[in-house]
């Protein structure tokens, strides 16, 4: 009798087991899998320096101040070290950058989300930023404290693409039969992709609060499963030679990839040179990047770049 017992106590656990794995897998792959065969685009590249310069010069203007970049970084008290080096370097550079915290933190201003879970956190910084700002920005850059971003070139690449169609992209990875964007490179979306997520945030059924009944599944993921349901899917961002410009890595870390992989190119092994983010960053390096890309300049080197993007108004960026 005991054994029976036993036997059956096993079959149950393992049944509850394998339904709780079919729901947590459907969440992933369900939503809107033939409209897959009608995405247009896949790998993304910047607009090249000839056909800026058909351009003219007062509409490439009035086109560069028609980019305004909305910056959500998230962080935990943990990170206030870091959060003071995002604070004094490259967050300068967006149109508006605001921090999203798990918790209130006195010595910085901050945004409460009243949730350690990141994925929460990620819901309500998007509702956030929706609801007060979608009539005054039409990208939004989300990124971790660990990122370092050069928003004139996110400005660069996303020139002469249209916010009004539903963009979600930087640097994807392919789990299963999930494309996602990896948040350690950082996100971006469009305003047409953030009104469509939006408008599923209040949809359990398509984009639950919690992934996985038995393991969690990461805010990108979700991020992408919740994209899926609406018809917005990640697009890889590369340069003209199929570099990634959205990096997942610090720039150290390439450099020794390379120096070990190709070591009579080091440099075109590394990196693209119209790169939009690196992550992983300590603070020092944080001020390290920003002195490199900023500051530093070669005498007798004029740079006649096709395009200016002017820093935001009362900004104190360099």
């Amino acid at each position: 009798m005991f054994s029976e017992s036993s036997s059956f106590l096993k079959g149950m656990m393992l049944g509850s087991i394998f339904c709780a794995l079919i729901t947590m897998l459907g969440h992933i792959r369900i939503g809107h899998g033939n409209r897959m065969h009608h995405h247009e685009h896949h790998h993304l590249q910047p607009i090249n320096k000839e056909d800026i310069l058909k351009i003219s010069k007062d509409e490439r203007m009035e086109l560069s101040k028609s980019f305004r970049v909305y910056c959500i970084i998230l962080v935990k008290p943990k990170d206030v070290s870091l959060w003071a080096a995002v604070k004094e370097t490259w967050t300068k550079h967006c149109d508006k950058a605001e921090f999203f915290s798990s918790e209130n933190v006195k010595v910085f201003e901050s945004i409460n989300m009243e949730t350690d879970d990141m994925w929460m956190m990620m819901r309500k910084a998007y509702e956030y930023a929706f609801d007060k700002y979608k009539e005054q920005y039409n990208w939004f850059f989300l990124a971790r404290p660990t990122t370092f971003a050069i928003i004139e070139n996110l400005k660069y690449f996303l020139f002469k693409k249209d916010q009004s169609r539903p963009f979600y992209l930087g640097h994807t990875i392919k789990s299963g039969d999930l494309e996602y964007v990896s948040m350690e490179g950082g996100i971006v979306l469009s305003i047409e992709s953030m009104k469509r997520l939006n408008s599923l945030l209040s949809v359990p059924e398509k984009c639950p609060e919690q992934g996985g009944m038995i393991w969690k599944i990461s805010e990108d993921k979700q991020l992408a499963v919740c994209l899926k349901y609406a018809g917005v899917f990640a697009e890889n961002a590369e340069d003209s030679e199929g570099k990634y410009v959205f990096n997942t890595k610090s720039v150290g870390l390439y450099i020794k990839e390379a120096m070990n992989n190709q070591p009579q190119q080091v440099v075109e092994g590394c990196c693209s040179d119209m790169a939009v983010t690196f992550n992983g960053l300590t603070p020092n390096q944080m001020h390290v990047m920003m002195y490199g890309v900023y500051r530093l300049r070669a005498f007798g080197h004029i740079f006649n770049d096709a395009l200016v993007f002017l820093p935001p108004n009362g900004s104190n960026n360099d």
